[in-house]
């Protein structure tokens, strides 16, 4: 009995089935999200210290305003990044406790975000000067953890783990690299005059969201083939990571960034406008550290990205072409043709001997 077209044998659909709903067919878990988690509760903490000590700090000899607009940045960028991390080991909690549901996920992660959004304010409201800045870095601060857990109910968490760590190592770098700023200065060119100053602060800013893209890729690249090593080891049948996975996690941190720059210019606008509003210097000082850290993000995204997918093209091997042979058995390769009835076969019809036949007689008279 043959096959008919666009037919699918009963045993093919059963064992479709099966694998549709294997364990290896599930999403892959993040692994390492508790540890993220912590890490990322640390930086936060640190930011919010670090800015209370210099708003507190007698001797800055700049008002609280301005100082609070210069901090803020810092802090959102560790709140969203820490309300990712948190939310992502929440729903690594219940998805191996209650499954994985979409719904209870997303619901988790949102969870996560406001408790750390909730503990956030409470200790900036408890620990700051009670100024007219407080309340919206309070705010501002628990709507960045609550939308970072928004973003870590993705169905994706290997690529999610893979954004904060990229993001968590991004943030480390740039306070890093805040050492070596001078020495930077010095070796592309800046002297006394304005312009040499300026032309030296652009050369370092590009160099430092240059390497930062690099970590960021080098760092997604890294936690994704981790995890994939992780899941292999459990279940082989796991299936791999495509391409968008790597794309996503290199580009995830200058999303961030962008992102952070979005709730600092929506939550922290009244902040960004008191500071603004003191000189003309404070007002051109925000204008362009607001325009440096859009550069930077966008650098960090696209570098971000080229180097996660450059290092996962790396990882493939050549690819295999197999012949397939034609459904009806047939091979591509035309048989001999053979000649029509009546009309004798070119090669029976030479003959050797004929053609060179040394006989004068036989041969052709108009020679």
């Amino acid at each position: 009995m043959t096959k008919q077209p666009g037919r699918v044998p009963a045993a093919e659909s059963h064992e479709a089935a099966a694998d549709a709903a294997s364990p290896s067919s599930r999403p892959l878990p993040a692994p390492g999200a508790a540890v993220l988690a912590l890490l990322a509760l640390g930086w936060l903490t640190a930011m919010l210290w670090s800015t209370r000590e210099a708003i507190n700090s007698a001797a800055a000899g700049v008002t609280a305003i301005s100082l609070s607009a210069f901090a803020l940045p810092g802090v959102i960028s560790a709140a969203l990044v820490c309300g990712s991390a948190v939310a992502l080991a929440g729903g690594n909690l219940l998805a191996r406790r209650y499954g994985d549901w979409a719904t209870l996920r997303f619901a988790g992660a949102i969870g996560g975000g406001m408790l750390v959004g909730l503990a956030a304010a409470l200790a900036i409201n408890l620990t700051y000067f009670d100024t007219s800045t407080t309340n919206v870095i309070a705010g501002t601060t628990a709507a960045a953890a609550i939308i970072g857990g928004a973003v870590a109910g993705a169905r994706s968490a290997p690529a999610v783990g893979a954004v904060v760590t990229a993001a968590l190592g991004t943030l480390l770098f740039v306070v890093a690299f805040s050492r070596v700023r001078d020495p930077l200065f010095d070796l592309f060119g800046a002297g006394d005059s304005q312009q040499s100053l300026v032309d030296a602060a652009k050369w370092v800013s590009r160099t430092e969201s240059l390497v930062a893209g690099l970590l960021a890729g080098l760092l997604a690249f890294g936690y994704l083939t981790w995890a994939r090593r992780r899941a292999v080891r459990r279940d082989p049948d796991t299936p791999a990571l495509r391409w968008p996975a790597y794309l996503l996690a290199g580009a995830g941190p200058g999303l961030l960034l962008l992102l952070a720059e979005v709730i600092i210019r929506i939550g922290g606008r009244s902040l960004l406008d008191l500071a603004s509003a003191l000189s003309e210097a404070d007002a051109v000082a925000q204008t362009s550290l607001g325009s440096s850290r859009v550069d930077n993000a966008i650098w960090v995204l696209f570098v971000g990205a080229l180097t996660a997918l450059i290092a996962f093209g790396r990882t493939l091997g050549p690819a295999t072409h197999t012949d397939d042979e034609p459904a009806d058995g047939s091979d591509t390769v035309p048989d001999r043709v053979d000649p029509e009835d009546g009309e004798p076969d070119p090669a029976e019809a030479f003959d050797p001997a004929e053609a060179f036949d040394p006989d004068p007689a036989k041969a052709d008279p108009a020679r």
